[in-house]
């Protein structure tokens, strides 16, 4: 059976998808290095509600017929120490998709981007500061246009982090900025941006509390909505994230945090929340 959609259905839905790949681009690029012969991975859960949005001229309001869209994504990413110099990384995603409003409901699920990548650490200051460049390839996995763009893209991502100490406690900053390019035929450039500042809070160093503001800015030819699976492309948000980190010992730890989406162009007002595990087995 076909379904045919009205013009209300329409908007939103296409909201939807790209709240989906917004919010579902996820930044691990914490800017320290591994050691070399060792290997990280950290599986993940995310979950992402939003039932308003940012029209072109950024007025925020309900999605229509009580519209909502919610996104439950699985990660594993995993990074492997090459050197002191080279990492290797990876991220797999999973994600089960839906938009619902009075009388209708369209869902999806399945993998969706690879993203495999290597770092160089260009540069540091006395084991502390740590400059970072990392090139990444997007390949998609997918068919279906409520999963992602369904093209091939490449990013080059910078990084600064480092450590220090504020009010007798330790402390550690990132400063993240990436540009990413979509290889259709009005396949978005976008730039990828987000800083994280965040102390231990214990003597043990077990706990830490972070907040993260960061930004995704993408524009492309194709400006207008359409049922086409090139959708979303030109938009803009920023957002603000709270975590809160505990290390059971050096090999194990886990995060739980929470976002908000406090502006946007062409996007959905989104509030997230995931939690991740972090395993250093080597």
């Amino acid at each position: 059976m076909v379904t045919k959609f009205t013009k209300t259905q329409i908007k939103p839905l296409l909201i939807a998808i790209l709240i989906l790949i917004a919010a579902r681009s996820r930044s691990y690029a914490d800017g320290f290095p591994l050691r070399p012969h060792s290997l990280l991975l950290s599986p993940s859960v995310s979950y992402f509600y939003a039932n308003k949005g940012w029209d072109s001229v950024r007025h925020l309001t309900p999605f229509p017929n009580n519209g909502h869209f919610s996104s439950l994504t699985y990660q594993l990413y995993a990074e492997y120490g090459l050197s002191r110099r080279f990492t290797l990384v990876a991220l797999l995603p999973y994600s089960m998709n839906t938009y619902q409003q009075d009388g209708y409901k369209s869902t999806a699920s399945g993998l969706t981007d690879v993203e495999t990548g290597i770092r160089y650490y260009i540069a540091n200051i006395d084991y502390r500061f740590y400059f970072m460049v990392q090139g990444t390839l997007i390949t998609p996995l997918y068919n279906n246009p409520n999963l992602g763009y369904g093209e091939t893209g490449a990013e080059l991502r910078f990084s600064f982090a480092g450590r220090g100490h504020v009010f007798d406690k330790n402390c550690f900053f990132s400063i993240e900025n990436g540009f990413r390019q979509y290889f259709g035929s009005t396949g978005p450039f976008q730039d990828r941006y987000n800083g994280t500042f965040g102390l231990t809070i214990d003597k043990k160093f077990q706990n830490q509390l972070s907040i993260s503001v960061g930004g995704f800015y993408s524009i492309s030819d194709f400006k207008t909505f359409s049922p086409s699976p090139v959708v979303g492309k030109d938009f803009d948000f920023n957002q603000v994230s709270l975590s809160y980190g505990h290390s059971f010992n050096r090999q194990f730890s886990i995060f739980l945090t929470g976002g908000k989406f406090i502006n946007g162009r062409n996007t959905g007002d989104g509030t997230s929340a995931s939690i991740s595990v972090v395993l250093k087995p080597f």
